[in-house]
Parts: structure tokens; C-alpha cells; sequence
């Protein structure tokens, strides 16, 4: 298995999208998945001993790469969730509905509102930092987490 291609947000460029300081020279292809991580490193103690028994990261956002060029990326965020549709009709009314779950696509972003229009950002405003770290998504997770949604 090769080891996901690792960078850092270069720039926050609007509400929903980022510059990574990688691009096609480091391996880095349209369509791509990263996520950006938390620098805080959720570091966890023994109540007891008070001994650290290591760190979480956390995932701040995922983002798809939709432009390339040599030494870095652009990526934008993206949502997909899957909706359920109300059982509390009859069944002559849900016989005229869709099926019983609907893929529903909503756009994520990076400000600490929600506004869904990409406009440009502040960096106090954006929960996403220049300097945070972007680790590639692999694929047969992305694969696994839409064949669940």
C-alpha cells in the first residue's frame, strides 16, 4: 500500500476552496480527496496517572481537487449526505415519491457561518488555516463512505 501524499494548505483562496502547496509533480490527479487536519493534536491523559496515552486528529474538513498545475492544488469542498424520505405517508402517496432514500448534495464551507456562496474569506473567519496539514484520501476509503451514504 503506498503512503498517502502528505501537504499543507497553502492558502485559503474563498469560502470553498483551498490552495494545497502540492500539485502534479508531487503525484497529486483531478478528483482526488484530501483532508484537511486539525493541528491540535487531542492529546489524551490517564485521569489517574496523568500519563499521556497519545493524540486524536480530526478530520476540520474533506475536499476534492478540481484544478491542478505543477506545484499545487486547488480543492474544493463538497457534501454528500443521503436523506430519507417520510414513512408517515400512505401507501398510495409513497407509491408517487422516490425511493426510500435520496442522494442530496449540499455544499460545504469553510466559514465558521454558513453562507454557501464562495466568497472570499477572512482567515478568523474560516476554520481552515494556511499551514494546516492535508493528507490524501484514499481511494477505497472514499469508495467505502459513498457506497454507505
Amino acid at each position: 500500500m503506498t503512503e498517502p501524499i502528505r501537504g499543507k494548505v497553502a492558502k485559503v483562496l474563498n469560502s470553498r476552496e483551498i490552495a494545497i502547496n502540492r500539485g502534479y509533480a508531487d503525484g497529486i490527479k483531478m478528483g482526488m480527496y484530501f483532508d484537511v487536519m486539525s493541528l491540535d493534536s487531542g492529546e489524551i491523559k490517564d485521569p489517574d496517572t496523568n500519563e499521556v496515552l497519545g493524540s486524536i486528529k480530526r478530520t476540520k474538513v474533506r475536499v476534492r481537487v478540481t484544478e491542478v498545475q505543477e506545484k499545487l492544488a486547488v480543492a474544493s469542498t463538497y457534501q454528500r449526505a443521503t436523506v430519507d424520505s417520510p414513512a408517515s405517508f400512505g401507501p398510495f402517496a409513497r407509491s408517487l415519491m422516490p425511493p426510500s432514500w435520496i442522494n442530496k448534495y449540499e455544499i460545504e464551507t469553510l466559514r465558521k457561518s454558513d453562507l454557501f456562496s464562495p466568497v472570499d474569506i477572512d482567515e478568523d473567519d474560516s476554520y481552515v488555516k494556511d499551514g494546516d496539514l492535508v493528507v490524501q484520501v484514499i481511494e477505497d476509503t472514499v469508495e467505502q463512505e459513498n457506497a454507505n451514504i
